[in-house]
């Protein structure tokens, strides 16, 4: 490849490239969403311009990237370019086939994906970091490597220019491969994110159906349904509720929003649709404002908190005067305490508030973690690091083990802790920092004679009763805290269970089987 468009990738290359360094074969355990493996550059992938995408499904830079690759196949869907995402877990519950299928499936991503558990392909391309991108000419060539998020265009003026070098030197394939993909099966609820409980009311953020509902809490009967035009809503999650408004974290639009549960009208608050704080939202009018993956709120007299996933921060809205302003977080991703503006924290996504402490769900530190409204601090309650994880009770931060938990709630003093990636729900005493299980015995598969969940999202309680939002049994669970019995709501049940999955081809099981 000419050296004045390596430069013009503005890509950065693996440490030990040379302009002629041919990409490694994808040599993987399983392969999702296509008919057969993709292993080799000069048999399989010969003549395609190919973007490998390493990703894990956690992360919600990752998650930023997947909307730039559907702009990117979507404009060179008539060519021989192919996105090839190279799932390269972080926590051990990422590393199995079935969770990254339901991943795919949750954020609609129609190109393949090749199961890399053991970080072999990760290792071959030089990786350091989710996401990062690799971009192969037609020739088998590396172009170049990026790190982070944000090279759409970059990438589609390097893709471009690869797929007219190619034509020009002959290496380019006739057009795309044909490849037989995976469809969805839509069920009642698709991977509800948060639940919100209001007396004989509940409402849901059913999220992959980009829409809201309004639930009986006794029957679960689906009283009203809600979808937002200009824009529709993209994968909500938090809600808190004022009377008759019922705010909304529109996650993937970047926007806080505001229903009118009499009249069902939607109006924008804060942010500005489709476009994300890079790196950082500013302080401001909330309408002059980007988001970045607003994730989970508050609502705490005229200030409605924000879980702000994907720049790591906590932010706050004013009611009254429509102002955003930061209330914890640097922007800098880790697990540091200390005064509020300048604590390090790790894509929040899950609130509940005791007293003038606002506990935070830190998922990518697997903590739980709080701060003082009054003096403007962050302390930790159980969590320890980006790379410390597990499945453990116990007491301290020391002792106690969580893997990634996306939502808390509050019940007799006591912080209730979807403990998302271990399929559990824990409590948390704020007072001794003692953890224990109560609910969940860790399995995915469902059964109808015991609580199992499959990576719960949402939590809220309501009296004695928690309800659950199983996100990937497709269910709302409402369980009975004091008696611990407990039905599906609404959803799926063990004896109507989602239809299975598409069976690997012969091929692609040849090739998992080794």
């Amino acid at each position: 490849m000419p050296t004045a468009l390596l430069l013009s990738l503005a890509l950065a290359c693996l440490p030990s490239q040379s302009p002629e360094l041919q990409a490694p074969d994808l040599i993987g355990a399983e392969w999702i969403n296509t008919d057969r493996p993709l292993t080799s550059f000069e048999k399989d992938l010969r003549g395609q311009v190919v973007l490998l995408d390493f990703w894990t499904y956690c992360c919600i830079n990752c998650i930023h990237v997947i909307p730039d690759l559907e702009k990117l196949e979507e404009e060179f869907k008539d060519e021989p370019f192919l996105v090839i995402g190279v799932h390269s877990n972080k926590f051990p519950q990422e590393g199995e086939r079935e969770n990254i299928r339901q991943a795919m499936l949750r954020y609609k991503i129609q190109h393949p994906v090749v199961v890399d558990s053991d970080h072999t392909i990760w290792r071959s391309y030089g990786v350091r970091a989710w996401p990062t991108m690799t971009l192969i000419g037609s020739d088998g060539v590396i172009a170049g490597q990026a790190a982070g998020e944000g090279h759409y265009e970059t990438l589609r003026v390097a893709i471009r220019s690869l797929l007219d070098e190619g034509k020009e030197n002959g290496t380019l394939a006739e057009g795309p491969l044909s490849l037989e993909k995976e469809v969805a099966t839509k069920t009642e609820l698709f991977y509800p994110a948060k639940v919100l409980a209001a007396g004989e009311k509940l409402y849901v953020a059913d999220s992959a159906h980009d829409r809201l509902l309004e639930l009986s809490s006794a029957s679960g009967e689906i009283l009203r349904e809600f979808r937002a035009s200009n824009p529709p809503l993209h994968h909500p999650h938090g809600m808190a509720l004022d009377g008759d408004t019922l705010y909304i974290a529109d996650t993937d639009n970047h926007l806080l929003r505001k229903l009118d549960l009499e009249t069902g009208t939607f109006t924008t608050l804060a942010g500005k649709t489709n476009l994300q704080a890079r790196p950082l939202p500013d302080a401001g009018p909330g309408l002059d404002t980007r988001l970045n993956s607003p994730w989970a709120l508050d609502l705490d007299g005229e200030q409605l908190h924000i879980a702000m996933a994907g720049s790591h921060q906590l932010w706050t809205y004013n009611l009254n005067s429509g102002r955003i302003s930061l209330l914890a977080g640097s922007g800098y991703e880790n697990i540091v305490d200390g005064p509020a503006a300048f604590a390090r924290l790790a894509q929040p996504s899950g609130f509940a508030r005791i007293g003038r402490k606002l506990y935070f769900a830190d998922s990518e530190v697997s903590a739980v973690r709080s701060v003082d409204l009054e003096k403007d601090v962050v302390e930790t309650q159980v969590g320890t690091g980006l790379f410390r994880f597990g499945d453990r009770d116990g007491e301290g931060v020391n002792e106690v083990l969580l893997q990634h938990p996306l939502a808390l709630a509050v019940w007799n003093g006591q912080l209730l802790i979807a403990d998302t990636y271990n399929n559990k729900i824990k409590a948390l005493d704020p007072k001794t920092a003692r953890v224990r299980t109560i609910l969940g015995t860790g399995e995915e598969h469902m059964r109808s004679d015991a609580l199992t969940m499959w990576e719960p999202g949402g939590l809220d309680v309501e009296g004695d009763t928690l309800y659950i939002a199983d996100t990937n049994h497709h269910r709302i669970l409402k369980v009975d805290l004091i008696t611990k019995e407990w039905k599906v709501l609404i959803g799926l049940s063990a004896e109507a269970k989602e239809v299975p999955a598409k069976p690997m081809s012969r091929a692609t099981r040849a090739a998992a089987d080794g």
